[in-house]
């Protein structure tokens, strides 16, 4: 019998992200169960902060309205996660593994926060600063994966917050000029400053080559920390390091794509085909047996 809350989580990934949904069909079935409705919620909480549509679409929007469907997510996460009655699959599905995987619960919030400090429209001194962010948005993330793998060690889980915050900066490195264009400006302010960079002029043409030599900064600091999550990954039942090895090979490509590139990198966005995400769940998978007769 179909489970409608986990169907439902699928459409949500698949439709959100080809390779998130990619790594996730290498998970055991509870285990990819239980990722499809962790991001499903993910992905509808940034869905209504942001009025877009599974990431896409984003508009600039009052700070006031943004936070009134913050303390709703809120409040609605809350009511769930205490076993009330609520509308909404995602909400269900966030309630149920929460619970069955031993989540501690101030988790989810602490993503909310994260999507606060957009609200808000925080900007970040240095990288230690963005690092915060990045641990709210996904290092989090993360940690909660980590949980549905079953993963309870604090140095693994360590590791699996590494990933989400190497991800992370994939992410800002690749969105940077859509997130500049609606007044988010996620670059560190003392590395456009080195580089003669106003933050409101990030989305510039004519800062586009030192943009471009900030982000490769930004880039090799999320390299490191995939290094750094590759020591973890290895500590994962198989099929669950299988996936996530993919995860990251996949993510930190996208990073290849930005380099290479340069300051043509945001002409159009930065993704990874379908040969190459394949190539890289059998390497990923070579890597993983390796792991284990070594």
């Amino acid at each position: 019998m179909t489970d409608r809350i986990v169907e439902h989580c699928r459409q949500v990934i698949e439709g959100g992200s080809k390779s998130f949904a990619r790594a996730a069909s290498l998970l055991d079935p509870e285990i990819r169960a239980g990722a499809y409705q962790l991001y499903a919620w993910c992905r509808y909480c940034d869905d209504v902060i942001d009025g877009q549509t599974l990431g896409h679409g984003q508009q600039p929007d009052e700070p006031a309205n943004q936070t009134e469907r913050l303390e709703s997510l809120r409040a609605t996460t809350d009511a769930a996660l205490q076993g009330r009655p609520v509308e909404g699959l995602v909400f269900q599905g966030i309630a149920r593994i929460v619970h069955r995987y031993g989540i501690p619960r101030r988790h989810p919030f602490e993503l909310l926060d994260g999507m606060a400090m957009d609200v808000a429209g925080r900007r970040y001194r240095d990288f230690d600063d963005l690092r915060v962010y990045c641990y709210h948005v996904a290092g989090v993330v993360g940690v909660m994966m980590a949980h549905i793998m079953g993963i309870k060690d604090e140095p693994t889980l360590k590791r699996a917050e590494d990933l989400g915050t190497a991800m992370q900066v994939t992410n800002i490195s690749r969105d940077v000029m859509d997130d500049a264009r609606v007044g988010r400006v996620y670059l560190p302010l003392d590395w456009l400053a080195e580089e003669g960079v106003p933050a409101a002029e990030v989305a510039s043409p004519a800062r586009r080559e030192a943009v471009a030599r900030v982000v490769g900064r930004l880039l090799d600091r999320g390299d490191a920390f995939y290094k750094s999550a590759d020591t973890g990954i290895a500590h994962l039942p198989f099929r669950s390091a299988w996936s996530i090895a993919a995860a990251r090979w996949i993510y930190s490509d996208i990073g290849t794509v930005i380099r290479r590139r340069g300051p043509h990198a945001w002409d159009r966005r930065a993704y990874v085909g379908t040969g190459r995400k394949v190539w890289w769940m059998g390497w990923a998978l070579g890597r993983t047996v390796l792991g284990r007769v070594a």
